[in-house]
Parts: C-alpha cells; sequence; structure tokens
C-alpha cells in the first residue's frame, strides 16, 4: 500500500485564500485547480526565474501542436545531430546520426528530460534551434505567457531564458486542456531503454496519492524547479514550484502544496487567467551561488548529487525507492516509418545533410562575391554559454 503523505498540516475547509497568500514562502509557488483554472495560493507569481528542464513543457506543446497540424507524425523519425549530441548532461548520449520515432523521443525528454533528445526535437521539428526557439515564444505570445521567453528547448541555462510560475501555470492548462491524449505521458513511472531502468525524475509519480504529472527542472541558476499536478475525486490540482534548495525538498514542497489544497474548498475568484501582474516581473533570481557556489553553469544536470540527503536529516518518503515494482515504458532507436518532418526537408524534398559546411582553402584565394561560410551551431543561431566565475 503507497504511503499517505506524511505530513497534514490543515483540517478541511480550514483554510482561505487569504490565509494561504500570507504564509512564509520562500520562492514563487502557483496552486491552482486545472478545471476552471482557480487559484488556491501564490506568492511570486510574477517574478522571473530562469525555468530549466520546465522549458521542455513548452518544447512539448509546440510539438503536440506540430503533430495537430500535420507537420509531423507520431512515428516521424528525429534524427540525433552532432549539435544535439554535444548537449551536457542529463542526457540519452546517442551517437550522432542515431534516430527514433518522435513518440519515443517526445517520451525520453519528458522522463529522463534528456537535454540531447529535447535539442534533437527542437531542431528536426522546427528546422534549426533558433526556429525553434522563435516557435516557443509565438506560442507563449498567443497563450499570454508575457513574462517569458526562450533560446532553446532543452533549458540550459541563458541570461536570455526566463519564465514565471504564473506563465507556467497558463502553459500547464494548455497542454492538459488542449492535448489530454497525451497526459499519460507525463505519469510514467520510468522508461526502459534496453536492460536499463531510468526512473522519472518526478519523486511525486509512484509515490504521492494521485499524483499524475508533470515535470522537473534544475540548473544552478534557478534552484530545483518542479511542477507536480494530483487529480483525487476528480478534482485535479498543479503546484508550480521554483527555486527550492534539492531534488528531494522540491517534491516535499509540491506535495505539501498539493495537500493543503486538496484540504481547501473552493473559495476567491481569481484565476490564471485574472490573476494581476504583482510585484518584481523584470529582475529574475539567480540562485548560482546559493545552489552550486563550485559548479560551473556547463555542468549542470537535471539530477546532480541532492545536498538534502544526509545521514542526520529524517528520511523523507521522496528518498527511497518506490513501494512497488514500477511500470516501466520501452523506448529505444529505431522504429521510425513515418514521414521526416517538414521542417527538415527542403523544397525539392531532399534532407538536409547534418555535415559542415566547407570553407574555401586559405591557401587560394577565394571566389569573388564569396564571403565567410559559418557552420555547425553558430550557423543556427546559437551563443556560447557564459560561465559564472
Amino acid at each position: 500500500m503507497r504511503h499517505r503523505h506524511f505530513l497534514k498540516l490543515f483540517s478541511a475547509g480550514a483554510i482561505v485564500l487569504s490565509v494561504l497568500a500570507g504564509s512564509a514562502l520562500a520562492n514563487p509557488v502557483v496552486v491552482f485547480d486545472l478545471n476552471n483554472g482557480q487559484i488556491l495560493q501564490h506568492q511570486d507569481a510574477f517574478k522571473r526565474w530562469y525555468p530549466a528542464s520546465l522549458s521542455k513543457l513548452m518544447t512539448a506543446y509546440v510539438t503536440f501542436r506540430a503533430i495537430a497540424a500535420g507537420e509531423v507524425q507520431l512515428d516521424s523519425p528525429i534524427k540525433v545531430t552532432k549539435h544535439s549530441a554535444s548537449e551536457p548532461p542529463s542526457k540519452m548520449g546517442f551517437k550522432p546520426g542515431s534516430v527514433m520515432r518522435l513518440d519515443n523521443a517526445l517520451k525520453m525528454m519528458l522522463v529522463k528530460s534528456a537535454n540531447d533528445i529535447a535539442m534533437a526535437v527542437g531542431e528536426n521539428v522546427g528546422g534549426s534551434q533558433a526556429a525553434f526557439a522563435e516557435r516557443m515564444n509565438a506560442e507563449a505570445t498567443r497563450l499570454g505567457m508575457n513574462g517569458t521567453h526562450f533560446v532553446n528547448p532543452n533549458g540550459l541555462y541563458s541570461p536570455d531564458q526566463y519564465t514565471t510560475a504564473r506563465d507556467l501555470a497558463v502553459l500547464v492548462m494548455a497542454i492538459r486542456r488542449e492535448f489530454p491524449q497525451y497526459a499519460p505521458w507525463f505519469s510514467i513511472e520510468g522508461l526502459a531503454v534496453g536492460k536499463k531502468a531510468i526512473p522519472n525524475y518526478n519523486l511525486l509519480i509512484g509515490r504521492y496519492p494521485g499524483a499524475d504529472g508533470m515535470k522537473t527542472g534544475f540548473v544552478c541558476p534557478s534552484g530545483f524547479n518542479m511542477i507536480g499536478s494530483a487529480t483525487r475525486n476528480g478534482r485535479t490540482l498543479v503546484a508550480v514550484v521554483l527555486g527550492e534548495k534539492s531534488a528531494i525538498t522540491r517534491a516535499e514542497a509540491a506535495a505539501r502544496l498539493l495537500d493543503q489544497g486538496f484540504d481547501t474548498p473552493a473559495a476567491g475568484s481569481a484565476t490564471i487567467a485574472t490573476l494581476a501582474p504583482y510585484g518584481d516581473t523584470v529582475s529574475p533570481n539567480d540562485m548560482q551561488d546559493e545552489i552550486c557556489k563550485k559548479k560551473a553553469r556547463a555542468e549542470q544536470s537535471e539530477a546532480p548529487p541532492d545536498a538534502a540527503a544526509k545521514k542526520d536529516v529524517p528520511k523523507s518518503p521522496y528518498q527511497g525507492k518506490l513501494d512497488h515494482v514500477p511500470t516501466l515504458v520501452a523506448v529505444g532507436l529505431g522504429g521510425a516509418t513515418g514521414p521526416a518532418p517538414k521542417a527538415m526537408l527542403d523544397q525539392g524534398g531532399q534532407e538536409y545533410a547534418d555535415v559542415p559546411i566547407p570553407s574555401w582553402r586559405p591557401d587560394q584565394p577565394a571566389p569573388a562575391g564569396t564571403g565567410p561560410v559559418v557552420a555547425g551551431p553558430a550557423a543556427q543561431g546559437d551563443q556560447p554559454v557564459k560561465v559564472a566565475n
């Protein structure tokens, strides 16, 4: 029998919105009812924050819309480019040229939070990282995510990639309402890649009663982010938690907020759509020194060593293994029999080769009218990664 969450702070009906809004929270949070968008709790909901791998939710949303538009199919090939293969962990580690089905790629991206696969999805569906980022921003604008900007599909640190807790709530509502057929992907307990089992980084899945999504994220400047959803008695609540200190504490915080939400009757009239901006909406918080003082930004991983797992700290229910055999979903390479993504085909229907464009020999004069040639990631609009000192 799966355990119930270990801490119940309030009895049913004892909380009202004003009390929740005034609680001593240390970082941005939003708790809301997915069915009607009603907000049960919020703090610093409009403060800019680095999304980290929560960015992959927008990557999934853009891809879902591309599928609906007929640009790509679930069995379409997603090819790992040299650029995507070079992305730092968390990653699958497939070699350049490897090909997988789009649906398998999305599952790896959402469960393993694989940066290389997210970049491959973006490059294949969008044609390039820059082109896909434009689509991410276009969708953010259309949805009213006014405090959000993207430059990459995987959430690796960039000062120009930011969002807010409120905007993430808007995105979650769009995904769950528009594409309910993909909801099971967000609650997968783990993946089977050959003989290897990969657990979901969302520690609520399989541990918190009713947990059914959605995503985690980590880079040093953001701290540990999480969006957790759960459904009980037909009521689905979502907790957006940004800037926690560890993978364990973000799960505990999300579970505690969901507990409070389920114990709270409907109250107040504020919704995700009607909540007015407040507070500091310009300056993003940077937790680099607090979270990873000695870790370079280029060395970040979605699941780094957890500082909370110490011998003298009481064991959290989100720290141990599942109390049941996890249900694994098999994924891997191959099986991509569908049409190639339209963005990866030129007007003649030929696939672009993932090879560097040759430059003119330096010992020979360049032909008239030939300018410098830029190849590789720089040609796709990427910017060099700046590592904090």
